[in-house]
């Protein structure tokens, strides 16, 4: 396959993938089978391009952000926005620590994708016609980074979609909790992305083949692009639309990657974590 055919499709699939609800793990885990892996530094540069490319969508908060953090609304949110964040780094920090990791298999992505699909198409029908809130609490600003924790966790959940489904449950209206869980998801993502990066290059084996620039750049410049666009679109419909259809797609998607691929022997065998790690971890 021609490589700019590849870093056509990787960048897509990453775009379309990275924001909206429906998991971009679960997509690119699937995409292995018709186009061929890329390294981890490949995926990871790609994933910042399609995370950097929407900061532009949500200017009007990052200018209060920026010019208006003495205003005591823009405090508190920025405030909110860093706790969610810091304690996901920091839930981050004790399972990176203690080395724990998924087995590298369609079966857990797919079955993360239908739990999550179905609490979806739950929650949008047990919240229709209910009033929801636009003010972020702590226990929603405690909730998102726990979310996200659980999405590092179980590969297929969608950080976008655990986050959002949980401010959801918590009474924040569809707008306010899209917005939070991507303000939110910005500084994690880039983060961590900088950390794999960092280690990627300082651990690089020596006799692993050298990485495409040229192909790298293109994805990512696709990946930003498809990003902006999705994110766009999907700011929009969600003024007048619930995440109800993501759930379906998500519960047809598993079943189908069950169905397909749901008996390959997984890669890597699964790590528990211990709780000498934790406590180790956390001192």
């Amino acid at each position: 396959m021609s490589p700019w055919l590849i870093a056509l499709l990787l960048g897509v699939i990453e775009g379309i993938t990275e924001f909206i609800p429906v998991s971009s793990t679960g997509h690119l885990l699937i995409s292995e089978h018709w186009i061929p892996r890329q390294s981890d530094l490949f995926n990871i540069v790609i994933q910042c391009g399609a995370v950097v490319a929407v900061i532009p969508l949500f200017k009007e908060r990052f200018r209060k952000i920026i010019f208006n953090w003495r205003e005591p609304a823009t405090r508190d949110f920025i405030v909110k926005s860093f706790v969610a964040f810091a304690l996901t780094c920091a839930g981050g920090y004790v399972l990176d620590k203690g080395h724990f990791k998924l087995p590298e298999s369609v079966r857990p992505v797919a079955i993360a994708l239908i739990i999550g699909g179905v609490l979806f198409v739950v929650v949008e029908a047990f919240l229709k016609n209910k009033p929801a809130s636009d003010s972020i609490t702590w226990t929603v600003a405690i909730a998102v980074g726990l979310a996200q924790l659980v999405a590092a966790v179980f590969p297929g959940t969608s950080r976008s979609g655990a986050t959002i489904l949980i401010a959801l449950v918590l009474g924040l209206s569809r707008p306010f909790a899209t917005e939070f869980s991507f303000i939110v998801g910005i500084p994690t993502m880039l983060a961590a992305g900088a950390l794999k990066i960092f280690k990627a290059l300082h651990h690089a084996d020596p006799t692993a083949a050298p990485e495409n620039w040229s192909m790298l750049a293109m994805t990512t410049i696709i990946a930003a692009i498809v990003s902006f666009i999705a994110v766009k679109w999907l700011l929009r419909f969600i003024q007048t639309h619930s995440f109800a259809g993501f759930g379906w797609y998500r519960i047809i998607f598993g079943v189908v990657i069950l169905l397909a691929f749901g008996n390959e022997v997984s890669k890597t065998p699964p790590i528990t974590l211990p709780a000498s790690a934790v406590h180790q971890a956390a001192r």
